[in-house]
């Protein structure tokens, strides 16, 4: 009962930062991670790079899966 209680909980928490997000595309842009963190480009570039948001890069560019980057915030709290 207490882990579907914790289970139920992180999904809200999931479901609260993805309507904080909704006006962001699925796949966002570091300058869009930028402004979802509240990051400079150094920090967000950081992140990526060190895989602690995935990321698939395309060409000179990283796509940023939306859910990564909630993924990434619950990893935090």
């Amino acid at each position: 009962e207490i882990h579907e209680r914790l289970v139920g909980s992180e999904m809200c928490i999931r479901d609260r930062y993805m309507m904080m997000f909704k006006d962001y595309p699925d796949v966002v842009t570091v300058e869009h991670l930028q402004k979802m963190l509240g990051v400079g480009r150094k920090i967000a570039y950081l992140l990526v790079k060190e895989n602690k948001i995935r990321s698939v890069r395309v060409g000179r560019s990283y796509k940023i899966p939306k859910l990564c980057v909630v993924e990434y915030l619950l990893d935090k709290t």
